[in-house]
């Protein structure tokens, strides 16, 4: 064997041994990877595979379908408890008559002529009053008699967590758009502004308010703050129906309230807000004075002084604690309409049923 041919064995030899030791781990990493195409180990970081879009999609169609059940639902839910509430129940009473069932959890029909109590259901309980509240906070602003065409600034400690408002740190606009805001837009932060710009300042206004409540012989009455945020704003429907007879007595109150809309212009900005209570808007009821309120603490509340038609007499008509925004509107309706069946015998003159047609 020649040296040229032995060295030539020798390389192919070596070159077999490197193809041999190379090759072996390739296929282990061949296999495992194979393996881990098939099976996850428990702890396994490993992302799972996108979603195809045609799988994205059919997610996104269920997601879509649960929420149009879930409004759909939503509204029967609504409907019912409309046609519920438009439908008045009664009960008998101790002497066998037939009077109102109301679904709210108090309600009273008061005669401010003689202050005799035509109707009641825990009137004498006491209740938060949400932003019932704020006919004594326009009450004791307007005591002093400030000019109302002064322009005030809203602050920031205004506007903070006031839930309800139409108004911004900055904006300038007049005290009589303010009073306006609050008692017809049931406006937090401005019966905020209007308590800070008082002569006694804030804190001293929410104790002229329980002052002036004393005064007036509202016993169950008690105020924490002017807009009725606070579930501390108590009092009855006793006392909110002499409240909501004394209060609109002053035309400068019982005028805004009875309006429907009112426009604020701040800067470029005009603001346009309508009444919160539909007994205004609808225009069925002779409505004096009124005032809506609505916390989760007391629910949907309603004081007014209505007139019976025909230039009948005045009754302050307050339901407290209804189960909806329609009900307490229609509750006060289903009172004034069955004190319209009794009319004759309380008032000595027939009286006109309010709202029969109505469906809103």
């Amino acid at each position: 064997m020649t040296r040229a041919r032995l060295f030539r064995i020798v390389r192919l030899i070596c070159a077999l041994a490197t193809l041999a030791t190379v090759g072996l781990p390739a296929e282990a990493v061949a296999q495992t990877a194979a393996k881990s195409t098939t099976t996850t180990p428990r702890g396994s970081t490993a992302k799972k595979p996108k979603l195809t879009l045609k799988k994205k999609k059919a997610t996104t169609s269920k997601v879509t379908t649960a929420r149009a059940r879930r409004a759909a639902s939503a509204r029967a839910r609504a409907a019912a408890a409309l046609r519920e509430a438009q439908e008045p129940k009664f009960k008998l009473d101790d002497a066998g008559a037939l009077i109102p069932d109301v679904r709210a959890e108090a309600a009273i029909i008061y005669n401010p002529e003689n202050g005799q109590v035509l109707y009641e259901e825990n009137s004498q309980g006491t209740r938060s009053i949400a932003s019932i509240t704020k006919i004594m906070t326009a009450a004791v602003f307007l005591e002093d008699s400030p000019d109302l065409s002064e322009d005030v600034v809203v602050q920031r400690s205004d506007v903070r967590a006031a839930s309800t408002t139409y108004l911004r740190a900055g904006y300038k606009l007049s005290k009589y758009d303010v009073l306006h805001l609050m008692l017809i837009a049931s406006d937090n932060a401005a019966a905020r502004v209007l308590a800070r710009v008082s002569p006694q300042g804030s804190e001293g206004f929410i104790a002229r308010m329980n002052e002036k409540a004393s005064e007036l012989g509202l016993t169950s009455t008690h105020y924490a703050d002017p807009s009725g945020l606070l579930s501390a704003n108590v009092s009855s429907a006793y006392d909110m129906a002499r409240l909501i007879t004394y209060v609109a007595g002053d035309d400068r109150i019982s005028t805004v309230m009875r309006k429907q809309y009112h426009s604020v212009t701040v800067g470029r900005r005009t603001i346009t807000v309508h009444s919160t209570n539909q007994l205004v808007m609808k225009g069925d009821v002779d409505v004096l004075g009124g005032k809506t309120g609505f916390i989760s603490k007391a629910g949907y509340c309603l004081a007014t002084l209505l007139r019976l038609p025909q230039g009948g007499p005045q009754v302050a008509v307050v339901v407290l604690g209804a189960r909806s925004n329609a009900g307490r509107f229609w509750e006060t309706r289903h009172l004034f309409n069955w004190l319209s069946s009794k009319a004759s015998d309380l008032f000595a003159t027939p009286v006109q049923a309010a709202g029969a047609a109505s469906t809103n």
